[in-house]
């Protein structure tokens, strides 16, 4: 019975797809868990950053116990050296040359005719096979290029160096039969083992598959969760059903697939919900305890906020003692941080009381009392609910306008008698400044929230 391999690109997906910012040990558990459904090779993103990178690719290659690693090697010798430099540590370590083989990629992506690619192909392929004895060439939009240029393109490619070929559908337009006469071709041209990449855009992925093995390729290429992909779930459970039909077999544990895969999916479901609730000001946050001072800086400026040295390490600190308690830190937990510890400042302003009603009938009115400097300032204001009209009241016991950068209520213990905490961003001069307050009443939380960064403000233009 022929055996076929299955490389999955999910890791190599969720770089391309922005959810690069996936977590170190994140990273490392999906490969794991790739690693121990059975997966042949391991796809990983091309280095973007050979210092950071490198160390999370080499981690991953030395932790992989049974799974191929394979990564890009760029567009360039010298990109290559660094891909291969972060396989150091793999026990099968495998290079990616990927360059599109269609007219309308070629001449678009790197303004080259048929002919200079062929020479690009060529000096990539040789250039990595000098670097590792494992090169794949994965022909990019295959389906829309000449079927006599893609046979030339991968017998240069056989001829250079390379170990296998990939056959990559990302059209996703053609019937499996059509693919299948593709696969036919190039396996009658080259005597290395070839691998798809089928796309499922109309939904034909395990359809072009199983056709593409009964034509006779090698391997495919799968992931465990992403649009107009083949999914391995979907593929397993074909294969399950046709393998032995085929006269297939492969190294996926078929009875252990589905749980694993469902762990994978659970972790970067996590993930995906997490990026698809921006932080504020519209960056997605996502700290640990793994994170450095440097890294929670960078989130910190991405929320709006320009701390000192020393505000940041009082952030810093406060976050690591949160991480005890939580595994992960999110945009509005980092908010809530920077508002109880960051710019902490005398109050210029104090609350001394505050009455205010409430109606379905008619607008609000709060009046607020506050003290600057032994003397007591009041002020009343009208608005859409007791909050809004309770901050008409401050702007006028201070006599000045800040604008409201966001507000957000939460209940911090539960049952009726919870204490509710309120979080106020004020912008001044295009600075944000951020106040926190903690009462039974949330709108008592609320005004002494905006109290709060109304005494942040005052200071520092005292201090001017």
């Amino acid at each position: 019975m022929r055996r076929i391999t299955v490389s999955d690109y999910t890791l190599r997906e969720l770089g391309k797809s922005g959810s690069a910012n996936l977590l170190f040990r994140e990273k490392l558990a999906i490969a794991m868990g790739i690693d121990g459904y059975g997966a042949d090779v391991i796809e990983l993103p091309k280095v973007a950053n050979p210092k950071e990178d490198g160390i999370i690719y080499r981690t991953i290659s030395q932790s992989v116990r049974n799974a191929c690693v394979a990564i890009p090697s760029g567009d360039s010798a010298e990109e290559a050296q660094v891909a291969a430099s972060c396989l150091k540590g793999a026990r099968r370590p495998r290079l990616i040359v990927s360059l599109p083989v269609s007219t309308v990629q070629m001449e678009y992506l790197y303004r080259l005719k048929a002919p200079k690619m062929l020479e690009k192909i060529q000096a990539l392929v040789k250039a990595s096979r000098e670097l590792c004895e494992d090169v794949e060439f994965e022909a990019l939009d295959a389906t829309r290029c000449d079927g006599a240029f893609l046979v030339q393109a991968c017998s240069a490619a056989r001829e250079s160096g390379a170990t296998s070929i990939a056959i990559c559908d990302d059209a996703g337009l053609m019937l499996p039969e059509q693919f299948a006469a593709i696969v036919k071709a190039v396996k009658a041209a080259v005597s290395v083992p070839v691998t798809v990449r089928v796309s499922d855009s109309i939904s034909l992925a395990v359809a072009d598959a199983l056709a593409s093995i009964q034509a006779g390729c090698d391997g495919i290429k799968a992931l465990v969760t992403g649009k107009d992909a083949l999914r391995i779930d979907a593929f397993a459970q074909a294969f399950k059903v046709k393998g032995a039909e085929l006269g297939v077999s492969s190294n996926l544990r078929l009875t252990e697939l589905q749980s694993d895969i469902e762990g994978l999916l659970r972790k970067m479901q996590s993930r995906q919900d997490m990026e698809e609730k921006p932080a504020l000001g519209g960056s997605a946050v996502f700290l640990d305890s793994e994170s450095t001072v440097q890294q929670v800086g960078e989130a910190v400026k991405s929320l709006g906020y320009d701390l000192s040295d020393g505000d940041l390490g009082k952030v810093y600190e406060a976050l690591m003692r949160l991480c005890e308690q939580k595994s992960s830190i999110g945009g509005k937990e980092l908010e809530a941080i920077i508002a109880s510890t960051a710019m902490q400042v005398p109050a210029t302003y104090k609350l001394k009381n505050y009455i205010g009603t409430m109606s379905n009938k008619v607008n609000s009115v709060t009046n607020v009392v506050l003290e600057r400097d032994g003397e007591k300032i009041s002020g009343t204001g009208t608005g859409n609910g007791p909050i809004d009209s309770a901050f008409m009241a401050i702007e006028q016991c201070i006599g000045h306008h800040y604008e409201l950068d966001d507000f957000q209520i939460q209940a911090v213990t539960e049952g009726r008698e919870s204490l509710g905490s309120a979080l106020v961003r004020l912008r001044s001069n295009g600075r944000l400044y951020s106040g926190n307050g903690l009462s039974s009443d949330i709108c008592g939380a609320s005004i002494r929230a905006y109290i709060n960064a109304l005494n942040k403000i005052a200071f520092e233009e005292s201090q001017r």
